[in-house]
């Protein structure tokens, strides 16, 4: 806790202490962790009604409300101010001016789940190649006092209003009305239900970025600056790198919007496939450092002040780390081909700061289907360059863990780590020494991550169940229910309610909630 205390004054979130205002709550470690109490383990999601989506409210226990969402939600849920900020696709179609495809980042009342206003994305016209059809608005935004920063399915960095058009059009960007419909549509009224967009910046146009099928990078704010993953990756044939000189990584002002500073660390040439990753933040050596899951299966850690060389600003790599295997790599001397299973993985998790170590898995896009994986542990201090073949930077590794996508959850009470595969297994994993403690095979496959509050651990599935687990070595199922639909994202903790959202619902869920009759 001394560590979270610390960061939260670098931070610039200013929410009340037990909003989860960005991915990893207010802890730029991303940390999976909340220290909120009186959580339930269990509660009823109730029934849906006759030949409805519409979920009858009286038939659940513990659950405060429920927002039906789209038909798709990969994005994970952040709450800060009275406000739940969730990104889902238009299926469910609540502005009726736009009923086609479209991504939306809905802001919903935190007590009654009630629309507040959303945020409309018009599809790339290039298609699905670089913006896939209804996988919806995957970015989960960081709260920074009044304003939103995220990035778009259109790869675009964008600064919102938090209270959207409501106290009128703000900041100086003026066109949402021709923004929500997209290029060469008529242009809408922009009404209170709309977002206010203050600043955004183009990655594909300012950068040349080719975002492959998605950009979704949940960003991090550190004082005035905004740190990003652009996305950048192959194209259609999965072979060709359209921007490889394009950068992997940059920083904003938050402010403005303008461009800071863009790695050095030339990351383009090697892309395996796409890049999905989430920055995180640590103090290593009395500075601040960035660090960021590669494209190319290295993990690499940048200073979180950029340089002015010549006329651009350079987002200085201190040091990096090849989490692919050799034996991943090569086998009888011949190259192993992505996305073989056997063969190399980039890493999309986030990495974790915690208690000056890092925690990072790696793993591939889940169409590609499961394979080998590996799970590392390293040591910062004093790293520089390529620390791969140093053995002090590598503490330890895990490596019957398979292909995963999952940022960890470490238990400060006990250090426990857990963390799932795309495989469907759930790991208890003693974060000082890499011990394995136990095992959970979820027969269904793992996209979102572990949240451990209150002494348990949520977790949820392909299959739409949510288990809870005891956070302990001890292998203790405190309960397993089913939400009727995929859970795809992490379940979030925040001001003593626990959300849970599959692909189509979010559920509030609190201990001894008395809901209202209907769903919002």
């Amino acid at each position: 806790m001394k560590l979270a205390i610390a960061c939260a004054a670098v931070l610039t979130v200013t929410a009340t202490a037990q909003d989860w205002p960005a991915w990893g709550g207010s802890d730029p470690g991303r940390n999976m962790y909340s220290p909120a109490k009186g959580i339930p383990a269990k509660f009823n999601p109730g029934k849906f009604k006759k030949n409805s989506e519409e979920i009858d409210m009286t038939t659940t226990q513990n659950v405060r409300w429920i927002a039906k969402l789209g038909s798709q939600t990969y994005g994970n849920t952040v709450v800060g101010y009275g406000t739940v900020y969730i990104g889902t696709n238009n299926a469910g179609v609540r502005d009726p001016r736009f009923k086609d495809d479209k991504s939306v980042l809905l802001a919903l009342d935190e007590k009654t789940g009630d629309l507040k206003w959303q945020f409309t994305v018009p599809k790339l016209a290039s298609g699905k190649v670089n913006d896939w059809e209804y996988l919806g608005y995957l970015s989960a935004p960081f709260i920074d006092g009044n304003t939103l920063y995220s990035v778009s399915s259109r790869c675009e960095v964008v600064a919102l209003d938090s209270a959207g058009q409501a106290n009128g059009n703000d900041g100086p960007f003026k066109d949402e009305g021709k923004y929500m419909p997209g290029p060469a549509k008529p242009a809408v009224e922009a009404t209170a239900k709309d977002a206010d967009i203050l600043w955004k910046f183009d990655m594909m146009d300012e950068l040349g970025v080719y975002p492959h099928n998605a950009a979704n990078s949940s960003p991090l704010v550190l004082d005035d600056k905004v740190y990003v993953c652009t996305s950048n990756g192959q194209d259609w044939s999965h072979v060709n790198i359209p921007s490889p000189n394009a950068p992997s990584f940059i920083v904003l002002d938050k402010k403005t919007g303008a461009l800071i500073g863009e790695d050095d660390a030339k990351i383009g040439p090697r892309i395996f496939h796409g890049q999905w990753t989430s920055p995180s933040a640590g103090k290593v050596d009395g500075k601040w450092q960035v660090f960021f899951g590669g494209g190319d299966g290295f993990l690499y850690a940048f200073d979180s002040e950029p340089v002015k060389e010549g006329d651009s600003g350079i987002f200085k790599n201190l040091w990096r780390y090849d989490c692919v295997l050799p034996e991943y790599k090569t086998k009888d001397g011949k190259p192993i081909k992505y996305p073989a299973p056997e063969g190399p993985s980039e890493i999309i998790a986030t990495p974790v700061f915690y208690k000056d170590r890092i925690y990072v898995a790696v793993g591939q896009d889940p169409e590609h289907g499961e394979g080998v994986g590996r799970l590392l542990c390293l040591d910062p201090k004093g790293a520089k360059g390529d620390m791969t073949k140093s053995k002090p930077a590598l503490i330890w590794d895990f490596k019957d863990i398979k292909r995963s996508i999952s940022t960890v959850a470490i238990d400060p009470a006990t250090d426990l780590l857990f963390i799932g595969d795309y495989s469907g297994y759930v790991y208890c994993i003693d974060a000082n020494t890499g011990k394995l403690q136990w095992q959970h095979d979820m027969q269904a496959h793992i996209w979102g991550s572990a949240m451990v509050v209150d002494g348990k651990v949520f977790i949820g599935d392909e299959d739409g169940d949510l288990v809870v687990f005891a956070a302990k070595k001890e292998k203790e199922i405190l309960n397993e229910v089913n939400l009727g639909a995929s859970i795809l994202a992490t379940p979030i903790v925040a001001n003593g309610t626990l959300y849970v959202n599959t692909q189509t619902h979010l559920y509030a869920i609190g201990e001894g909630a008395k809901p209202e009759a209907t769903q919002k």
